[in-house]
């Protein structure tokens, strides 16, 4: 069985990766909760990415994704 791509089953943006990339840009902190709801959404956003790009790269019948699955993807729905 093929396991299908979901923000459950990638392995995660951590709250202190999305502290590090708030406090990098800024000087403002961020609470946990905050940074944790930041990290849910990106997974959930690399999940829908992660997800039209192995469709392409099949469709393609390639065994690898490339950026141009990326940009198509990027092209379709912005981001």
């Amino acid at each position: 069985m093929k396991k299908i791509l979901s923000a459950d089953n990638m392995a995660g943006l951590s709250k202190a990766a999305v502290k590090k990339l708030i406090k990098g840009r800024s000087n403002i902190a961020i609470s946990d909760e905050a940074a944790a709801a930041i990290a849910e959404m990106l997974e959930k956003k690399a999940a829908s990415i992660a997800r039209y790009a192995v469709k392409r790269a099949e469709r393609k019948k390639r065994k690898i994704i490339l950026d141009e699955d990326i940009d198509e993807y990027r092209m379709k729905f912005g981001g």
